[in-house]
């Protein structure tokens, strides 16, 4: 179960008009965060994310699966999408399964190497290069229509800053 501010937090983003996957964005955060405090492990970052997703599926958030998802995510995605709206909750035992299984996961891999700063950046750099310049810098133009002035004056300021300290 999603707690419940980063549910709200979600909602925020889709009434201001962002993105699925920045809705998305929101549970893939809390299950980072959830590594790095020692709740349950994964054996990687992309698992991470994927449990993410899942949860962000299961919760409303119409996170599609990618144009070169496998078959199998396609079906879990479509699996995660039909539970939302539901309150059908797993059994116990099957709850305390799903909890051991990460648990014991994570047993060749610590927190850092999954959901350190580094390791974050690695996955993200991957991800990025996958998709074409064009569609890149797409993105950004729609990030930048529903950022806001505030929030564009921000990232200004921001970029300002790294680019003197570089």
């Amino acid at each position: 179960m999603p707690e419940k501010k980063t549910t709200a937090r979600a909602t925020k983003a889709k009434r201001e008009g962002k993105s699925a996957s920045t809705q998305a964005g929101e549970f893939v955060r809390e299950e980072i965060e959830h590594v790095r405090e020692g709740k349950h492990g994964a054996k990687s970052t992309k698992q991470a994310i994927a449990i993410g997703l899942s949860k962000a599926r299961r919760a409303g958030v119409d996170a599609k699966p990618g144009k070169t998802a496998s078959k199998a995510t396609k079906k879990k995605a479509a699996q995660d999408a039909a539970k939302a709206g539901t309150d059908a909750h797993p059994s116990a035992a099957r709850s305390r399964g799903a909890k051991q299984a990460l648990k014991t996961a994570s047993k060749k891999t610590s927190a850092k190497q999954v959901a350190g700063k580094q390791a974050l950046s690695t996955q993200a750099k991957k991800a990025a290069s996958k998709r074409t310049a064009a569609d890149r810098s797409a993105v950004a133009k729609k990030a930048a229509k529903t950022k806001g002035a505030a929030g564009r004056k921000a990232a200004a300021k921001k970029a300002a800053r790294t680019r003197e300290n570089a």
